[in-house]
């Protein structure tokens, strides 16, 4: 089964946890690099009127992406990664579902939060990609061990 790991990482901590997944899955990596970069600003959630919280607060947002997955049709199984804005996934990786076509793939999401849990990121990316089996994610940190994600992995 061939798999891509694909992730937004805000400030980093996605990006490692990322990193550390793909290495026990023994993927290929890509990072969804939005065009226009977020500043700490941007990611004041406690603004209403920062970046994020417009985008967050507009269901129809789509933030533009500058990287692109050359020949997704090549993968079976996609995780999808995220740091938690507002308990779902940022607007961003509406995009990136969006761009694709996920028919008959198996997707997984898997988020960063220092607190947050995952919430119904699973069924919400469902009704984004109706054509793929989206598997129940997890809620991972920059401590999660790689015995902790192996266990998760083998759930699935």
């Amino acid at each position: 089964m061939k798999t891509l790991v694909a992730y937004f990482s805000a400030s980093g901590v996605t990006s490692g946890v990322a990193s550390k997944l793909n290495s026990l899955v023994g993927g290929d990596l890509f990072e969804i690099v939005p065009e226009e970069k977020y500043s700490s600003e941007d990611l004041d959630w406690t603004n209403n009127k920062s970046r994020s919280s417009i985008e967050m607060n507009d269901p129809d947002s789509r933030p533009k992406i500058s990287s692109k997955v050359e020949d997704i049709s090549k993968y079976d199984r996609i995780f999808i990664g995220y740091p938690v804005w507002w308990y779902t996934f940022p607007r961003i990786i509406n995009t990136f579902l969006e761009e694709y076509d996920f028919n008959g793939k198996e997707v997984i999401p898997f988020c960063t939060s220092g607190s947050s849990g995952i919430g119904s990121a699973s069924s919400d990316m469902a009704k984004v990609i109706p054509g793929a089996k989206v598997l129940e994610g997890i809620r991972l940190t920059s401590s999660s061990t790689d015995e902790e994600i192996k266990a998760w992995l083998e759930t699935l």
